[in-house]
C-alpha cells in the first residue's frame, strides 16, 4: 500500500481575469497558501499554458514546471475535458459545443473534430515533456440523447456507436501509448462513458487498449444512484485519477435523477462543497489505499451554494484530513 498524494486542486473552475486567478503563477501562490500540494491544469485556458508549445518544446514545459515548483507545488495532471468532448459530438447537438473550440471552427463540424483530436495528441506529448503519467479528459457523446430507451434504439445502434467512438479515440490512445501516459476518462453523465457498463463497452471496442483508464469522481456516480464504493472494487485497476467532489441526492415527489430541466439549485441531485454533501469519503479513501492507488486526490470545486474561496480553503483541509498515511507494519507484528 502507499499513501495517496495530495491535496491537489483542479484550476478550471477558478481561472479568471482578476488576480489571483489570472495566471498560473498567481494561482499557484494562492493554492500554496491554502495548503495544496499540487495543481491540475486545464490545457484550454491560455492563462495557464500553451498546450501546443508544451508539446513541442521541452524548454517551455520545464518553464511551466519551474513556475509551479517555485510556489512549492507539483503539476498533478493536465486536463483536456473540453477538447475531449469535441472528439465525439452528435451532430444534432453540435451548435451547443461550438464555444469549446476556437472561433474559426464555429459551424465546421469536421474541422472542429480534427482540431480536438490534434489537441489530445498534443496533450500526450505535453504530459510526457512534463514528466506526468496520467491525463484527464471526457469521451464525448454520440448517443447520450438515447440514454432513456424510448423511442427504441435501432438494432445494433449501441455496438455501432461504440465502434465509431473507438475509431476516433484509438489514434489518440496510440499517441498516449507512445508517450507512456494513461488516458483517464472522467465517468460523467452527458458522456458516452458515464457508468461501468459503458466504460466496459468502450474498452472492448478499443481492443482493450492498455491506455484506457478512469478518472474516478464519486459525485457523478452518486447522482446516477450507482454504488460508488462497489465501483472501486470492480474497476480499481483502471482508476488512475481521482476528483474529490461532493454531492447530494434528495428525490421528491416531483423530481428525481433527471431533474426536471431545473437549474442546479433546485435539482434533487446537486454538487456540493466537500463535507457538505452525502459522499462517504472515509470509505473511498480507505478503499483507494487498500487497492494501492498511486495518484493524487484532487479537489474539483463545484457547488450551487458555497462560494469558491471558502470551498477551496475547506477542501484543502478536508482532503488532508481524509488522506490515510498507510501503515508500514502490521498491527499484529508484536505477536511474531
Amino acid at each position: 500500500m502507499r499513501t495517496i498524494k495530495g491535496p491537489g486542486i483542479f484550476l478550471a473552475q477558478f481561472m479568471d481575469d482578476a488576480a489571483p486567478f489570472n495566471s498560473l503563477e498567481n494561482c499557484c501562490k494562492w493554492a500554496t497558501k491554502l495548503g495544496f500540494k499540487g495543481v491540475q491544469i486545464p490545457t484550454w485556458d491560455t492563462r495557464c499554458m500553451d498546450l501546443k508549445k508544451a508539446a513541442e518544446s521541452k524548454t517551455y514545459a520545464d518553464e511551466l514546471k519551474g513556475i509551479v515548483k517555485a510556489a512549492g507545488l507539483e503539476i498533478t495532471e493536465l486536463s483536456t475535458h473540453l477538447q475531449g468532448q469535441l472528439v465525439a459530438v452528435n451532430p444534432a447537438l453540435s451548435d451547443q459545443f461550438d464555444g469549446f473550440a476556437p472561433v474559426e471552427f464555429k459551424g465546421n463540424y469536421q474541422a472542429r473534430t480534427e482540431w480536438a483530436i490534434q489537441q489530445l495528441k498534443y496533450a500526450a506529448k505535453a504530459s510526457r515533456n512534463l514528466g506526468l503519467n496520467a491525463h484527464a479528459t471526457f469521451s464525448g457523446a454520440l448517443m447520450w440523447h438515447t440514454v432513456y430507451p424510448w423511442p427504441q434504439r435501432k438494432p445494433n445502434q449501441v455496438e455501432e456507436t461504440f465502434k465509431e467512438l473507438a475509431k476516433r479515440w484509438n489514434p489518440i490512445l496510440d499517441a498516449f501509448e507512445e508517450a507512456g501516459v494513461d488516458l483517464c476518462y472522467e465517468i460523467h453523465p452527458g458522456e458516452d462513458l458515464h457508468d461501468g457498463i459503458t466504460f466496459e463497452k468502450f474498452l472492448k471496442a478499443t481492443g482493450n487498449h492498455k491506455r484506457v483508464n478512469i478518472l474516478y469522481d464519486p459525485s457523478h456516480l452518486l447522482l446516477q444512484q450507482i454504488n460508488y464504493l462497489d465501483y472501486i472494487d470492480i474497476y480499481h485497476e483502471y482508476i488512475k485519477m481521482f476528483h474529490v467532489k461532493d454531492a447530494e441526492f434528495n428525490p421528491t415527489g416531483r423530481s428525481g435523477v433527471y431533474g426536471g430541466y431545473q437549474e442546479w439549485i433546485n435539482r434533487p441531485g446537486r454538487f456540493r462543497s466537500l463535507g457538505d454533501g452525502q459522499v462517504n469519503f472515509k470509505s473511498i479513501f480507505s478503499k483507494l489505499a487498500q487497492y494501492d492507488f498511486s495518484g493524487w486526490a484532487v479537489l474539483e470545486w463545484e457547488c450551487c451554494l458555497k462560494n469558491q474561496l471558502d470551498g477551496a480553503k475547506e477542501g484543502a483541509e478536508f482532503i488532508s484530513k481524509n488522506i490515510i498515511k498507510v501503515s508500514e507494519r502490521s498491527f499484529d507484528d508484536f505477536a511474531k
